[in-house]
């Protein structure tokens, strides 16, 4: 079969690369997988074939105004992208905007329309005209895939019916994805932070309504020295996390977003922290940071609840709270075989669930029945 996907975004982060591993999955089940972006260095180095296309911003309250007159142009520019593209069996959608546009398209621009939904329907699109727009394109559509059972929920308390809705994991590549131990040295060794010193991760889109700032207050209110933070990440943020990291002094590690190397970052780590949005699906960066072997501790439970489990490692009763999440740091800290235990216990789960060679086979399970009804 042929996946043709569609992703615009302004910067890539947690969803832009679940959507690359998912195309991935597919390539190697000997399946043609196009990609349509204009991220294009989310997928170097991957099994996927990129093309350039400029749609514009993603869908929000305060891109609206702009889109909105433009809107017949960008549908003719996806028309004309996927014109080229045809013939093709899936045509997959990401994001609203896309999906939007999508639901315009003539019936042989999308032969199977998919919608893959990587966290919680946006507030916008819940109520009002948004809600409206979301559920008349929805209609149109032939499979949803929620990447939790938490997406799951939101869609149908929306009102898609669930029988359209099915539960499709993030595809991990597990061997890009594992524990490191070359890839553990070069990073600490590139960051000038000793073999014995302590580590607490953060991989995330350094973005506002990401609350990292938390994950570098908690480090600087445990008072060691023994102890180095890793922030990994882009966006808007990144100087307002850099002013709250100064009191670390040299033991703050700023470091682009990690793409391919996203396996060596986490084995970096000794414990990997996550600090969630509201709108958070199944974070990539608590799976990477699971099939490094890494516990993970999160700053709320939104996306990570039945994913971060007692004895692989922790939410935090307080949320977003600096205080509290320092206290469970220094329980790991100060417990290295908690650390091996729980971490070993994080990647069998992230081996049983992600493995991405898994979920490209229930994708085709989900598809291929539809195809022989065509």
């Amino acid at each position: 079969m042929k996946f043709v996907s569609v992703m615009t975004s302004e910067s890539p982060g947690g969803g832009e690369f679940a959507a690359v591993n998912m195309l991935e999955a597919l390539a190697k089940r000997g399946h043609s997988a196009v990609l349509l972006t204009d991220q294009p260095e989310i997928a170097d180095g991957r099994e996927v074939e990129v093309r350039s296309i400029d749609l514009g911003p993603k869908l929000s309250r305060s891109s609206y105004g702009h889109l909105a007159p433009r809107w017949p142009r960008l549908l003719q520019t996806l028309r004309e992208a996927l014109g080229r593209e045809a013939p093709y069996d899936a045509l997959v959608l990401h994001f609203k905007k896309e999906q939007l546009l999508g639901s315009l398209l003539p019936k042989r621009l999308r032969p199977r329309l998919i919608w893959a939904e990587w966290g919680p329907v946006p507030r916008q699109m819940t109520r009002g005209p948004g809600r409206l727009a979301y559920l008349a394109a929805a209609r149109r559509t032939d499979l949803i895939f929620a990447v939790s059972a938490g997406t799951r929920d939101s869609l149908q308390g929306v009102g898609i019916p669930g029988r359209c809705v099915h539960i499709v994991p993030n595809a991990v590549p597990v061997g890009r994805a594992q524990f490191s131990a070359e890839g553990r040295a070069r990073v600490r060794s590139q960051c000038g932070i000793p073999d014995d010193a302590l580590v607490v991760g953060c991989v995330s889109r350094f973005h506002a309504k990401k609350p990292n700032a938390v994950a570098v207050d908690a480090v600087v209110e445990l008072g060691r020295d023994d102890v180095h933070l890793i922030m990994a990440g882009e966006g808007e943020d990144e100087a307002n996390l850099r002013r709250h990291a100064e009191p670390l002094g040299e033991r703050a590690h700023f470091l682009p977003t990690p793409g391919p190397d996203i396996a060596n970052i986490c084995s970096a780590f000794d414990v990997s922290v996550f600090c969630p949005s509201p709108t958070e699906g199944a974070p990539l960066a608590v799976i990477h940071s699971m099939f490094a072997g890494r516990p993970c501790v999160a700053t709320g439970d939104e996306g990570v609840a039945g994913l971060i489990v007692p004895g692989a490692g922790a939410i935090a009763s307080s949320e977003h709270d600096s205080g509290a999440l320092a206290e469970i740091l220094r329980e790991y800290l100060d417990d290295a075989s908690r650390r091996e235990r729980e971490g070993a216990a994080a990647l069998e789960i992230a081996e049983r669930t992600f493995a991405a060679s898994a979920v490209a086979a229930k994708i085709e399970t989900l598809v291929e029945p539809r195809r022989s009804h065509q």
